[in-house]
């Protein structure tokens, strides 16, 4: 079964963040099968490297290490503008979530896919839409 791995979660992967549910299953699955991402994923992983930067918790050599661990993960980027007028839409407004969000949400239930997240909101979502999810005890 089919990967969504969410920015934020993939971003407490790389500053290894230690209260994440499932890391070891979720980094086996990267390893073997890599993963499918909207594609805002690597803008967001990236702005959230430059706000770690901006605040002092990582410098620049760091981010060039994570940018090339990132890279060597399979991660697909799905093709997904076309479901942001419509279904993405809809998902963001019934859930209360982003659009950006609802991507990863509209990605992972079009695929039946697991969700890798650390988003509260977002994983009560894609609970309530019948899918797994990683990253989020609450929910």
């Amino acid at each position: 079964m089919t990967l969504i791995l969410d920015a934020s979660y993939a971003i407490a992967l790389a500053l290894e963040e230690g209260d994440l549910d499932d890391v070891s299953e979720v980094t086996d699955i990267l390893a073997t099968e890599g993963a499918v991402v909207p594609p805002l994923w690597r803008l967001e992983v990236a702005n959230s490297l430059l706000m770690a930067v901006r605040r002092g918790r990582i410098g620049p050599p760091r981010v060039a290490e994570i940018f090339a661990e990132l890279e060597v993960l399979r991660i697909i980027d799905d093709v997904g503008f076309i479901t942001a007028w419509r279904t993405t839409y809809a998902l963001a407004e019934r859930y209360a979530l982003t659009i950006y969000d609802a991507a990863y949400l509209e990605v992972a239930m079009r695929l039946g896919a697991r969700l890798a997240s650390r988003d509260r909101q977002l994983a009560q979502a894609a609970r309530k839409q019948g899918l797994i999810v990683f990253g989020s005890r609450a929910g």
